[in-house]
């Protein structure tokens, strides 16, 4: 649900990297201040892995959408394949040689 002035009302589930920052200069103790720093090296670091295998997640991306390609022109083949069966064959003439009796 999105407020009038355009604000969501739902709580985040998580803190971003910029609302950790934050929260770590409110708060005094040590430790908490301990855990915000690991808590930014490992946004760092996951910023790193993704931008490290952006290639690798465009691929998967252009693969899905084959894939997603494929699975349309299968069902058309499947359709086809499905009137054939469904067609009712006539009796087809001999083919080969015949004696005159």
């Amino acid at each position: 649900m999105t407020s009038s002035w355009g604000g969501k009302r739902k709580l985040p589930y998580v803190f971003t990297e910029h609302g950790v920052l934050m929260l770590s200069s409110v708060l005094n103790s040590k430790k908490a201040v301990a855990v915000n720093i690991q808590i930014m090296r490992i946004f760092t670091k996951m910023r790193d892995l993704v931008l490290i295998h952006k290639d690798i997640l465009l691929q998967l991306e252009e693969i899905n959408k084959r894939v997603n390609d494929q699975e349309d022109r299968t069902d058309l083949i499947y359709n086809y394949l499905m009137q054939f069966i469904q067609q009712e064959q006539e009796p087809r003439e001999a083919v080969g040689f015949k004696q005159k009796a």
